[in-house]
């Protein structure tokens, strides 16, 4: 604990601000993308037009680099911490980080192939029942496991923020209040998983701001 107080603060390095920023923008383009192209409501017979099924697939290929920008950024952070880094919540940090990177994948991939399925075959047109159940699946890995992994990341990170100093307090105030919303809203929001890349982007811009700061 004593080591703790002592060491100063570690400085927060500009890759992780980087792969912060890649990360949030490139979760956002393809949530708001994903969101929009797949309807809430299905008619008896659901075609997808070729435009739609073009944006969906952009999407697709957008989602594995905001996961490659996310885990770099979480090992960025965690190399950087070292060994102030508390174990019992860099263990959660992680494990949350990665089932989060899953979950999302899984998403986007029952997303991904119910569109994708029927932008292909455009004389062959999904039952309302397949289309119900692949947007279900799709959403309860978006809405019911990755939100709430990324409320626990959320969490544990701002734990270790206070401990370590890396960002300042109001910063994990704000991180506090946006995972307790990813932990207790239960389903209905599907704009709610928007909290998580939100958050980071605001801490990446902070991190940039920072360094910025440090070098004048």
């Amino acid at each position: 604990m004593n080591r703790l107080a002592a060491a100063p603060p570690p400085a927060a390095p500009r890759t992780a601000a980087v792969a912060g920023l890649a990360f949030s923008l490139l979760m956002l383009i393809s949530l708001v993308i994903m969101r929009l192209a797949v309807p809430d409501v299905a008619t008896e017979r659901v075609p997808v037009e070729h435009g739609v099924g073009r944006a969906v697939s952009l999407a697709l290929h957008l989602i594995p680099f905001a996961g490659v920008a996310f885990l770099w950024l979480l090992g960025v952070l965690r190399d950087r911490i070292g060994a102030l880094e508390d174990r019992f919540f860099g263990t959660v940090l992680l494990g949350s980080g990665l089932l989060f990177v899953a979950s999302l994948f899984a998403s986007a991939a029952v997303a991904g192939a119910l569109v994708s399925s029927s932008s292909a075959r455009s004389a062959v047109r999904i039952s309302s029942e397949v289309y119900f159940f692949a947007r279900e699946v799709s959403y309860a890995f978006m809405n019911i496991f990755a939100i709430k992994m990324a409320g626990v990341f959320m969490a544990s990170a701002c734990v270790i923020a206070r401990r370590t100093a890396i960002f300042p307090r109001w910063i994990a105030s704000i991180g506090y209040a946006c995972s307790l919303t990813l932990l207790l809203v239960i389903w209905g929001w599907l704009w709610i998983v928007m909290l998580f890349p939100l958050w980071t982007l605001m801490v990446s811009i902070y991190f940039l701001a920072a360094k910025k700061l440090d070098a004048g």
